[in-house]
């Protein structure tokens, strides 16, 4: 008897459909500050999110060459978290973004520091999308197509494709520019939401994407 792999698997159950990327994309950076980088931080997230970084420096560069969209997230409470609810009582180390405690850490990573005509979303919860203006920016503006990059993989990046899946954005999520903590959770990760939510794509296919756009 012949065993069934893990792709032969989903490609009986249909989860081999291709999405087509938009004419109007966006760049979304999700969470990609220091906290997520700095080894004594407990969110650090070691080579992975080191790795994250790089990936998203570059393609945040090549985004801002051909003049798309470009929002950027980060998190942050009230002191005592209370505006963070379960998430913050079930994930200790969301303290590190508690307003005015660790300054350093919430700091956006360097190269990826917004600039003028850049948004920045500051939210509460994994996906940028909950509790946010994300949705509405992104229809105001005509977007069809998200690039998404940042961290982690697991958490805000998985939450926030979900929910572009869900509000009718096509998710095309670099590879190279998200990262875990550890190497199953990102992979295992990467390899659902290819199946079922996004274009899981590499740096340089994002890249040769956003080469044929009009500069704006």
């Amino acid at each position: 008897m012949t065993l069934e792999t893990l792709n032969d698997n989903y490609a009986r159950g249909g989860f081999k459909a291709a999405l087509t990327p938009g004419r109007q994309p966006a760049l979304l950076v999700i969470d990609l500050v220091n906290a997520y980088l700095l080894p004594d931080s407990p969110l650090y997230g070691g080579e992975g999110c080191h790795a994250a970084h790089r990936g998203a420096v570059a393609l945040l560069n090549a985004a801002r060459a051909v003049q798309i969209p470009i929002i950027h997230t980060n998190v942050a409470y009230q002191p005592g978290g209370r505006d963070g609810g379960v998430f913050f009582r079930k994930v200790p180390a969301l303290k590190s973004f508690e307003a005015g405690a660790y300054p350093e850490r919430a700091a956006f990573a360097q190269g990826l520091e917004p600039i003028s005509g850049e948004t920045v979303i500051t939210k509460q919860y994994a996906s940028a999308f909950f509790g946010t203006s994300l949705a509405s920016t992104l229809t105001s503006l005509g977007v069809d197509t998200v690039l998404i990059a940042g961290v982690s993989t697991s958490g805000c990046i998985r939450a926030s494709t979900v929910d572009a899946c869900q509000h009718g954005f096509i998710p095309l999520v670099v590879r190279d520019a998200v990262g875990d903590r550890a190497p199953a959770p990102h992979d295992a990760n990467l390899f659902d939401l290819q199946a079922k939510y996004a274009e899981v794509v590499s740096l340089a296919d994002a890249t040769r994407y956003l080469a044929t756009l009009p500069r704006r």
